[in-house]
């Protein structure tokens, strides 16, 4: 465990030692901003000097038995061959929050990274490798679905994880449950900010602007819906409609961009339909929603920070996840309504709550079905140390990270121990 530990903690520090250059590879590999790709580096090394140290912590328990002369331990083992399939929109930090976990609970990897992003992957195989790992520890796989559809019906892999869209994610879970194999699937999130008539407008426009475009909305947990109640919803609107004008849309390696491109031309035209479709439906665009000039557009698949209200006629804009800088409107009479319209998604991933009053907010913990709630922050954000994952049809298996990883990449051996009678 220790020396599993020490090649954790040496590839973090040759993460945040390469995190400028690698970050700018992530930016123009992408399309996040050249802040948030060095950010992005940092966090995986962050995540690998977690589980880093974490290999301490992990002994195993004893318990008391009824019998007189027993006792009765709890021992952990790695699972074995850990089949890990990533996607592009974090292409360093969720693999590293996936292989940290298996490696230092002691597995062996055989890792198929979206094939957008082969470079962030190869940066993390690397590090991992200078830093100590044995070799045929960790097996990097690049290429298409095929190679994951192999990863997951090898008789040798033992358990599955998987972070990417809900259909992929549904059917990959059928095939280990065929085979009899443990596998947890992060999938899709219709992420939902509620501002109630308390919350602080600021904050709460500061906190929906992060969560809607960060990223260009191309994250799990990314806010794609709004919800306000009445009386404080045209202010807010007009404030956020004028943030989301200005953003600067261009580059991601230029400094002065604060969204960059979609990541490829299928996304871009999903959304658009989406923006289209929604039109045709009654929607009022508030911001956004036309393509760019030839010239932007020539250099990647641009759209504009997108805010679009919908009435109460139903709309396809509330349901579909997009995966882009697209954020939908409603408006609800009262708390009580808003946090109906938060539930009302076959998905729970995340969500976020506005308010300046704590009875507010725990009715919010009480009544909105997520696996995440943040409280007057952002829809998105993950620590390490705690678990990670959805409700609903946003996640199949268990959760991922802190307490859950080790549920995850461990079984447990329950051992009955008597002394033996001594020899004469």
């Amino acid at each position: 465990m220790a020396e599993r530990g020490g090649v954790l903690l040496a590839a973090a520090e040759i993460l945040d030692g390469n995190a400028a250059e690698w970050g700018r590879d992530l930016s123009v590999e992408e399309g996040k901003t050249l802040a948030e790709g060095v950010g992005e580096v940092r966090r995986a090394a962050q995540i690998l000097r977690y589980y880093g140290n974490e290999g301490d912590r992990q002994a195993g328990e004893i318990y008391s038995s009824p019998r007189a002369g027993e006792q009765i331990l709890v021992t952990r083992k790695p699972v074995g061959v850990v089949g890990v399939i990533t996607p592009f929109n974090f292409p360093i930090a969720i693999p590293a929050w996936k292989i940290a976990p298996a490696l230092i609970y002691g597995n062996a990897v055989v890792w198929k990274p979206a094939s957008t992003v082969p470079l962030l992957a190869t940066h993390l195989a690397r590090a991992l490798d200078t830093a100590g790992l044995p070799a045929g520890v960790l097996n990097l796989l690049i290429g298409g679905s095929a190679i994951g559809d192999g990863i997951v019906n090898h008789p040798d892999v033992d358990a599955v994880t998987f972070t990417g869209s809900t259909g992929i994610g549904r059917r990959i879970a059928s095939m280990a449950a065929a085979r009899g194999v443990p596998a947890q699937a992060e999938m899709g999130g219709k992420n939902a900010a509620v501002v109630l008539d308390d919350a602080d407008l600021d904050l709460a426009v500061e906190q929906v602007m992060l969560g809607a475009f960060r990223s260009t909305g191309q994250k799990c947990t990314a806010t794609s819906r709004l919800i306000l109640t009445e009386n404080i919803a045209d202010r807010f609107l007009d404030t956020l409609a004028d943030r989301a004008g200005a953003l600067v849309v261009g580059d991601p390696v230029d400094e002065a961009t604060q969204m960059g491109p979609v990541v490829s031309e299928a996304a871009y035209k999903t959304i658009t339909t989406g923006i289209d479709t929604a039109r045709t439906q009654g929607a009022t665009v508030l911001a956004g929603g036309q393509p760019y000039a030839d010239e932007l557009r020539a250099h990647g698949y641009f759209i504009a920070p997108t805010v679009i209200e919908l009435g109460d006629q139903p709309a396809d804009l509330w349901t579909d996840e997009l995966f882009g800088p697209v954020l939908s409107v409603r408006r609800a009479a009262d708390a009580e309504e808003a946090f109906a319209l938060a539930n009302d998604s076959e998905f729970g991933l995340s969500a976020a709550v506005f308010t300046q009053d704590l009875t507010r907010a725990l009715q919010a913990v009480e009544h909105i079905d997520v696996g995440v709630l943040h409280v007057n922050s952002e829809s998105a954000g993950a620590d390490p140390h705690v678990p990670f994952g959805g409700a609903k049809k946003s996640g199949l298996g268990p959760k991922e990270q802190g307490s859950a990883a080790r549920e995850f990449f461990t079984h447990t051996t329950t051992v009955y121990l008597r002394g033996g009678v001594p020899r004469s």
